[in-house]
């Protein structure tokens, strides 16, 4: 099982793959929403981490189960996305491949943080 400290650098790294890389290989130039609806998933991905009750976050807000299901979510949008939007003859690869990387992080990531441990959440807050 992937620690939840490891899940949240591999949050920050793919919200900004999504931001940059299409942009780097110029998504745009096949269709407008190739282009941003990774881009707008990469900010998803950040502003999610960023408020979850994990070791790298700002606010500790949203419980890490809940994440792993918005990563989930996440996920699954970006794979079906070319086909959801009508550029899957022009490019799908991309964004196949990254949504299943974050439903494959997301399904393989521990339920509970240290975080959570720390502050009496997850198996001992059922006593």
């Amino acid at each position: 099982m992937i620690n939840t400290r490891t899940h949240g650098i591999i949050d920050y790294l793919m919200g900004l793959a999504l931001i940059l890389v299409p942009f780097l290989f110029n998504f745009g130039a096949v269709e407008p929403a190739a282009l941003w609806v990774p881009v707008i998933l990469g900010i998803v991905v950040l502003m999610t981490s960023l408020i979850t009750k994990y070791e790298l976050s700002v606010a500790k807000i949203i419980p890490m189960p809940i994440h792993i299901g918005a990563d989930v979510v996440v996920g699954l949008l970006l794979a079906v996305s070319p086909w959801l939007f009508g550029f899957a003859d022009q490019m799908w690869m991309p964004h196949v491949v990254l949504g299943a990387l974050e439903i494959g992080v997301a399904l393989t990531t521990q339920k509970h943080s240290a975080y959570d441990a720390h502050n009496g959440v997850g198996h001992a807050a059922h006593r």
